[in-house]
């Protein structure tokens, strides 16, 4: 405790940051602390569990003192620990699982585990002081693409996932084989601002009637096999139509379908979060549609979209009012469910 604020340390290890924030009273970000490695593994066109994990052991201890040194507090004004335990990879998660269970024992404070998903969604009450449940949130990552109904600020019920590829996903694919690189999503958001979205039609893919799911694995093989026939004909590809159009047939059905549900569940707000909230495109479309119906289109600021640890601390301060709580027995949950 600090000025009569409750103070938060959140720690997020997931992927490929490391990341340590203080958040007062699960709103106000005292610092947020990210140390990425993504210079490091775009050199392997993505992730490498192994090397994230290490590289996460020998950052962590620094990321949390700097943390605690740009909010200007000591460990032991601390008041509660959160930390990611699931989704994301094994070896990382457990580095900020242990990280946080060595720091909530020796200052004898409480530690909250985070659902990184739920943590995403919780991004925007720092930037939001005045979002309030209930709403629809709209989560879309390199690993997940959901539609959420949140009730509470600790209650959320899934109504919308994708069944194979993410929307994350099918960028970094596709960007790869057109020659973007890694990591696909802003690379292609990038070159699509310089293509012609109507160059390449690609079918949209919306599934049956009333289901609010997304599949874009057929969308990602259409893709490939339109980029294997022009280049087999001996025709030059223009990678940022391609980029433009892919990316258009991959936003359309999202923004559709979370309006839908915004419409359906009767909510005037819509929260976007993940990394691919980030999308410029996707952003613009969300309040060309929404805005029809009067829907208002709530959005973190691109830096909270990626993996941070101030989500996490806020996601964790919420859920310690509610009476929730982790025991030294928690551990990493690389397959947890929404």
């Amino acid at each position: 405790m600090k000025d009569g604020k409750f103070l938060t340390l959140g720690i997020e290890t997931s992927c490929d940051e490391t990341a340590a924030s203080v958040v007062a009273d699960g709103r106000f970000v005292m610092s947020n602390v990210i140390s990425s490695q993504i210079d490091i593994h775009t050199n392997y066109g993505g992730v490498v569990p192994e090397i994230a994990s290490r590289k996460h052991l020998e950052r962590i201890n620094d990321v949390m003192d700097k943390a605690l040194s740009d909010a200007g507090v000591s460990a032991g004004e601390i008041d509660l620990i959160g930390v990611t335990y699931g989704p994301g990879l094994v070896g990382a998660l457990l580095i900020g699982v242990a990280a946080a269970k060595t720091m909530a024992f020796a200052l004898d404070i409480p530690l909250v585990g985070v659902n990184h998903m739920h943590g995403h969604i919780a991004a925007n009450y720092p930037e939001h002081h005045e979002l309030e449940p209930p709403f629809m949130a709209l989560v879309v990552s390199g690993g997940h693409t959901e539609i959420v109904n949140v009730t509470d600020y600790n209650k959320c019920e899934k109504i919308g996932s994708t069944r194979d590829d993410a929307a994350g996903e099918a960028f970094d694919k596709v960007a790869r084989v057109i020659g973007l690189g890694y990591p696909g999503g802003p690379k292609i958001d990038k070159a699509a601002k310089s293509g012609d979205r109507d160059a390449v039609h690609f079918k949209r893919v919306y599934l049956e009637d009333g289901s609010y799911d997304f599949s874009f694995s057929g969308l990602k093989t259409q893709a490939l096999n339109y980029l294997n026939s022009e280049r087999q004909a001996g025709r030059e590809i223009n990678v940022n139509d391609v980029a433009a159009s892919f990316q258009e047939a991959v936003v359309e059905v999202i923004a559709y379908k979370a309006v839908s549900a915004a419409l359906e569940f009767n909510r005037d707000k819509i929260v976007m979060a993940g990394g691919v909230a980030s999308n410029s495109r996707l952003r613009e479309l969300m309040e060309e549609k929404a805005s029809k119906h009067g829907i208002s289109i709530i959005k973190p600021s691109p830096v909270m979209c990626t993996d941070n640890a101030a989500m996490i601390a806020s996601s964790a301060y919420y859920a310690h009012l509610a009476g929730e709580s982790s025991g030294f027995d928690l551990d990493a949950v690389p397959g947890l469910e929404f």
